[in-house]
């Protein structure tokens, strides 16, 4: 089925709910067996966390890599719809026949001026960067590397700013309008993708660990946007405290995670991704010793040979101890990190410059719930039974690294087709 319909009603085989590398994924291999789809992302942009990263295992690539080629195939493809600033309001019917109600908020850009870069220099607000965690700003009218759709968008906090409404106005008038309102839009479709991806779990909840208290202690998300060239430090990986060269680093584990407390389950890529950020940390400080704690190294499959050839450098050093407690040390903002040797029953105690938290996936599905009778688990997770026409994609699925969200964005696909031909 081709995609048809105007704007306030469209019809497609499949709505894929979700922008990330997942529902990018789904929408394109739906495409390609010749089922069209509406791929819909509440940002303005797509690309999920995948465009956050600095580089992914198992071969540490940058996010362009995964990503540009799939953007490739979106912008030469007439069976995907692509909507962004776009969320779920409603559904109802059945599967096989869904009808959902769309609401799409307004960009407030009319107009992909070429000379636009001209006037976001010149806009006198900045906001804080949310893909940066707030650590930065940047201008309220924003386009981030490597966006897709290329088209700039306003911050919604201005748009009823006085000093940013006088400035637009002076704008060219092709440009803005502050007046857009949000749409509703009615999608007809057989079978819906959920792909909502992950947001990490609140450090700040985890009193003995210190993020929020103490400067230097940083979550593994925030680190890989310290790392990241379009980050808040252009990849140069410091001290948050004092800009300081990194001379003794520490990973903590499980941090929230494998606890009854926080997060029972093991989220399955943070072992991986803290080997991944001690090799970051290698390249650009050769000489600072770097100190993971945990409590099993889970890196299955294709990355227990990555853990293995960390393992055997001599500036990396793994501790098997459940850390209890992180600690600045008075004066210096240096961290004490206390952890308990789980074969020893031991405690031991190292200073640190900096230390990391390997905080663990939370689905975005716990706060932003399909809005039918899915079936889902105790944390969150979409379950493997579609009888309700929701199938589940990456993430919301279960913890997954980027190449498994591929593949399982690419089984999704084929639950969904077995499902449409049931219906």
């Amino acid at each position: 089925m081709e995609i048809s319909g105007n704007g306030d009603q469209i019809t497609a085989d499949i709505l894929v709910v979700g922008g990330g590398i997942a529902g990018i994924t789904a929408a394109i291999e739906a495409s390609e067996i010749g089922k069209s789809a509406v791929l819909v992302e509440k940002e303005p942009f797509l690309g999920g966390r995948v465009a956050k990263m600095n580089q992914y295992f198992p071969k540490l690539c940058p996010p362009l890599c995964g990503l540009e080629i799939n953007f490739k195939r979106l912008r030469f493809n007439d069976q995907v719809k692509i909507m962004t600033l776009t969320t779920v309001e409603e559904v109802t019917g059945k599967p096989g026949d869904f009808e959902i109600t769309l609401k799409v908020e307004p960009r407030y850009v009319k107009d992909d001026s070429p000379d636009f870069d001209e006037y976001v220099e010149a806009c006198p607000i900045e906001v804080p960067n949310q893909d940066n965690f707030g650590i930065d700003m940047h201008k309220a009218v924003y386009l981030p590397q490597m966006a897709y759709p290329s088209i700039y968008a306003v911050d919604p906090s201005v748009v009823n700013d006085d000093k940013f409404k006088s400035w637009a106005k002076g704008c060219k008038t092709d440009i803005f309008d502050l007046d857009m309102k949000p749409e509703t839009v009615k999608v007809k479709a057989a079978a819906i993708i959920w792909a909502t991806g992950w947001q990490p779990y609140d450090a700040a909840k985890i009193d003995n660990l210190g993020f929020g208290k103490h400067d230097n202690v940083v979550t593994n998300v925030i680190f890989e946007r310290l790392a990241s060239a379009d980050g808040p430090t252009q990849g140069k990986i410091q001290r948050p405290s004092d800009n300081a060269e990194i001379k003794k680093i520490g990973f903590v584990q499980c941090a929230g995670s494998r606890d009854e407390n926080h997060l029972p389950y093991c989220s399955a890529v943070c072992c991986a991704a803290s080997i991944k950020q001690a090799n970051y940390v290698r390249e650009q400080h050769p000489e600072a010793e770097i100190h993971i704690f945990y409590i099993d190294v889970r890196t299955p499959g294709r990355l227990e040979d990555f853990y293995a050839s960390t393992d055997e450098d001599e500036k990396i050093f793994f501790h098997r101890g459940k850390v209890a407690e992180v600690r600045e040390v008075s004066g210096s903002k240096n961290l004490i990190v206390a952890a308990e040797n789980t074969l020893t029953g031991k405690i031991t105690e190292m200073e640190m410059d900096m230390v990391v938290l390997a905080t663990g996936m939370v689905p975005n599905s716990v706060e932003c719930k399909p809005p039918v009778d899915a079936i889902m688990d105790d944390w969150g997770f979409l379950s493997s039974d579609t009888s309700s026409g929701v199938v589940g994609a990456g993430v919301a699925s279960r913890p997954f690294d980027v190449a498994a969200s591929v593949q399982d964005a690419t089984g999704s696909v084929l639950k969904a087709l077995q499902m449409m031909n049931r219906s």
